[in-house]
């Protein structure tokens, strides 16, 4: 899918990351490989979103270091150059008021725009395949505004697709979706993986999901990766347990990882 496969893959190595005093994210390292999902997992405030959207140089870390696959640094890149590499679904959007589904898709393309004249040859392409792999084409003339949070989140996820980037880091992507459309979207990561090389890195909350979509799974704790691996090497009872602070119960069925927190509603094991 993307022109920029050369820069497929991004390392960060010891990162810390803070705000103000407060390290919220420490000593992480971590790789995402193109043709690779990566999910990151771990309970509320244990820095997954933070240290995703520092890879996206929305947050300067306090030290380490990040370079891509041919060897540039994320901190020395111009904006525009690093948004033909990579590029963020995020949970905090705000769309430019009056803009109908395609006009906001077609603001993806921005990095690919000639500075002076906006050319952008292959932008109409590009649009219209990311409208129709988020199955938004019935209303891509409807306003933004007037969209449901499930047609919001594939609006702004096509977005990210038009972008063609090598890289894809999607936050809670599955946020406000229905049942059809999280295994729409997943599938459609899947596929970029799989299909076109794209590296992405996910923050999932579903650890169902996460077994299922992910090559590779960090588990955060406390700002710091407590388990890295295949998803049989991290998401065991024993990991998530201590993550969670809550009895999780794991177990194989049909070739595939199943959880489950154990509360007083399901007590009975499995």
């Amino acid at each position: 899918m993307s022109r920029y496969s050369s820069s497929g893959s991004v390392s960060a190595e010891g990162v810390d990351v803070a705000y103000g005093r407060d390290v919220v994210v420490r000593a992480a390292s971590v790789t995402l490989r193109a043709g690779s999902v990566t999910a990151l997992i771990g309970p509320n405030g244990s820095g997954k979103s933070t240290l995703l959207r520092t890879l996206a140089r929305l947050h300067p870390p306090a030290s380490g270091d990040i370079r891509f696959g041919d060897g540039a640094e994320l901190r020395a890149l111009s904006a525009k150059d690093l948004a033909r590499r990579i590029t963020l679904l995020s949970q905090q959007r705000t769309a430019p008021g009056g803009l109908n589904v395609r006009e906001l898709v077609e603001f993806g393309r921005h990095p690919h725009r000639s500075r002076w004249s906006g050319h952008d040859p292959d932008g109409p392409a590009a649009v219209e395949r990311a409208i129709e792999l988020t199955g938004l084409g019935d209303i891509a003339d409807r306003p933004v505004q007037a969209l449901s949070g499930g047609q919001a989140q594939r609006a702004w996820l096509a977005a990210c697709l038009a972008q063609d980037t090598a890289l894809l880091l999607l936050d809670e992507p599955t946020t406000f979706l229905d049942l059809r459309y999280q295994v729409d979207i997943l599938d459609m990561v899947r596929d970029l993986a799989d299909e076109h090389g794209v590296g992405v890195g996910v923050v999932l909350h579903d650890l169902d999901q996460a077994a299922a979509l992910a090559d590779h799974v960090l588990l955060l704790e406390h700002g710091r990766i407590s388990a890295e691996g295949t998803p049989d090497d991290v998401l065991t009872g024993e990991n998530l347990t201590r993550a969670y602070g809550i009895e999780v119960e794991v177990h194989r069925a049909d070739g595939r990882l199943h959880t489950r927190a154990v509360g007083r509603f399901n007590a009975t094991s499995l």
